[in-house]
């Protein structure tokens, strides 16, 4: 009877608009209407009964058999569909030591229980073990022919990167995670949950038997052993190698072979300055005598160490393509390379300062000693570094721009007297002039007594006129510039890199002396990082003795070099 009242309910639901729009007339020879009206019925029959009660439905008996007893055929011999049985699976994988394995139990609920415990021989992480274990089991229930499947997994990275929450970033798991998906289309239904170890205690166990040593022979529990990964791992081979640009200047010096592709004519005119030393090749070069010929990835390693290593200040291109030609590198496309590689340097792009040309030509200083002219000038407060500094006192020599520097914590005339001291008098000798603004650390009469002892004039920047000092305003400046560019977050740390700041301008070629301040002022230029990275000519070839003839002969025509700057 509460099938019929239940069936009578559907109607209604389903058929609504219906319902409410019509008589409704239902005909069957049972007591329905009697037990729906029933005062003492109960449980879902007085829920029916009240959702029916707003409907306008006769019950009638029924006059004729015919219909009905099609309608009855139909319902008793038709074919029911099979209801489909979902399988639950538990994995667990387990990594250690001793070994990695996967334990696997595969139920129905009923009577049929597998138990698998896997062993493999190739090493594994968790993760992987846990992935193993899953792809293993999922082949087992295809074979099976299981379209229904409730998976459980104790590993909460398997189970979120498997139902999509997780992001897959491993290269390794990535694969995993793609077989995982494939398999996943063969079934109807499957869920994939993440339970508790506790809740897992069977296929823990089993994983745990799979990763001793022994091979425990029980014929209970099937035991399997896998030699390699779950996917097989596709090699990648090169079919298209760019070719080494020295090979063919290196065959053609060493045999004399031109290469097919070439023009004779142009191939010997261009292979003219090149030469053999050993196994390496060198082109006769204008900066320097001998340039040593390098690869690609080695010119990619001089262009980082050069533009932001140690000695590094994130220059322009042209200038970063000249410091690598004077250590004593070269490539066909030096200049280009280094023009690209400063475009996408961030700190270069973000930092550098904009071009502003002269109105007129620019003047040569005219000096009568060596570093007779110096320009000091204070940078204002920085954030505090170590040793609570956070000002820069900044001096600059103007003939070949060489500048000195030294962070102080606070600025008062006994610093600047000890800075003049150690780092000018000291290193340089006595100079002739010193500019510096109206400062009260420059005006203090301490600080004039002390330079009149040594009978240094000291000249003072006009605040109408603060061009004056404007060579160690520009000093400041380039300072700046390369702390932006190599600091980029870390704000506190500008102390410390103080001298590669320096160190690398003093080391780069400067557009208005065409020269760099250190070869002006010890007459050579310094050997820099670059060139122990990456072998240089001079670095490899010197020998003690030829280095002291040769430095003496750069003393001896230094001044040709000053003369020219």
């Amino acid at each position: 009877m509460e099938k019929l009242a239940y069936a009578l309910v559907t109607s209604a639901r389903r058929l609504r608009h219906y319902f409410q729009s019509n008589k409704i007339i239902v005909k069957t020879n049972q007591p329905l209407r009697q037990v729906l009206t029933r005062p003492e019925v109960s449980g879902r029959l007085i829920k029916w009964s009240i959702e029916l009660s707003e409907f306008d439905i006769d019950y009638e008996p029924r006059t004729a058999m015919k219909a009905q007893i099609l309608a009855d055929f139909v319902a008793e011999l038709s074919e029911q569909p099979k209801q489909q049985h979902t399988w639950e699976l538990y994995v667990d994988g387990a990594s250690n030591n001793e070994g990695s394995g996967a334990g696997v139990l595969l139920t129905n609920k009923e009577d049929l229980q597998l138990e698998k415990s896997i062993r493999f021989t190739f090493q594994t992480s968790n993760n992987q073990a846990e992935y193993e274990a899953l792809l293993a089991r999922l082949r087992l229930a295809q074979s099976l022919n299981i379209t229904h499947l409730q998976v459980y997994c104790d590993s909460q990275l398997v189970v979120q990167q498997v139902t999509g929450h997780f992001q897959v970033k491993d290269q390794l798991l990535e694969k995993y995670h793609s077989s995982v998906k494939k398999l996943l289309t063969n079934f109807h239904f499957i869920q994939i949950t993440h339970i508790a170890r506790e809740h897992n205690t069977r296929a823990d166990a089993l994983s745990k038997l799979a990763t001793t040593r022994k091979f425990i022979t029980d014929s209970v529990i099937s035991q399997l052993t896998l030699t390699n990964l779950s996917f097989s791992s596709k090699s990648i081979f090169s079919v298209a190698k760019e070719e080494d640009w020295r090979a063919p200047y290196k065959q053609y010096i060493q045999s004399g072979r031109i290469p097919t592709t070439s023009d004779t004519k142009t191939f010997r005119r261009r292979a003219a300055p090149f030469t053999m030393i050993g196994n390496e090749l060198y082109k006769r070069g204008f900066s320097q005598p001998l340039l040593r010929c390098i690869n690609k990835e080695e010119a990619e390693d001089a262009m980082n160490e050069a533009h932001e290593g140690v000695c590094g200040n994130h220059i322009g291109g042209l200038s970063l393509a000249s410091k690598i030609a004077r250590a004593g590198f070269y490539w066909p496309s030096m200049k280009r390379d280094c023009i690209n590689k400063v475009k996408k340097c961030d700190s270069y792009q973000k930092h550098s300062s904009a071009i502003h040309n002269p109105a007129e030509q620019l003047h040569t200083s005219e000096v009568s000693w060596p570093f007779q002219k110096w320009g000091l000038d204070i940078l204002d407060p920085f954030l505090k570094a170590p040793g609570q500094v956070k000002y820069l006192l900044v001096a600059i020599y103007y003939f070949s721009k060489w500048i000195e520097a030294t962070p102080l914590a606070k600025i008062g005339a006994d610093k600047v007297r000890s800075f003049i001291w150690k780092q000018i008098i000291c290193r340089f000798g006595i100079p002739h002039h010193i500019i510096t603004d109206n400062g009260r650390q420059f005006t203090d009469q301490s600080l004039a007594s002390f330079l009149n002892e040594f009978q240094i004039k000291h000249h003072f920047s006009s605040v109408e006129h603060p061009q004056t000092n404007g060579l160690a305003e520009a000093a400041n400046k380039v300072i700046l510039n390369s702390l932006k560019k190599k600091l980029g977050n870390a704000k506190g740390e500008w102390a410390e890199l103080i001298p590669e700041v320096l160190w690398g301008y003093n080391t780069t070629i400067q557009s208005t002396t065409q020269e760099t301040p250190f070869r002006l002022v010890y007459g050579a230029d310094a050997m820099i990082p670059v060139e122990v990275s990456i072998t240089s000519a001079r670095r490899n070839q010197t020998s003690t003795e030829q280095n002291d003839n040769i430095r003496r002969t750069e003393l001896d025509t230094i001044d040709e070099d000053r003369e020219k700057a």
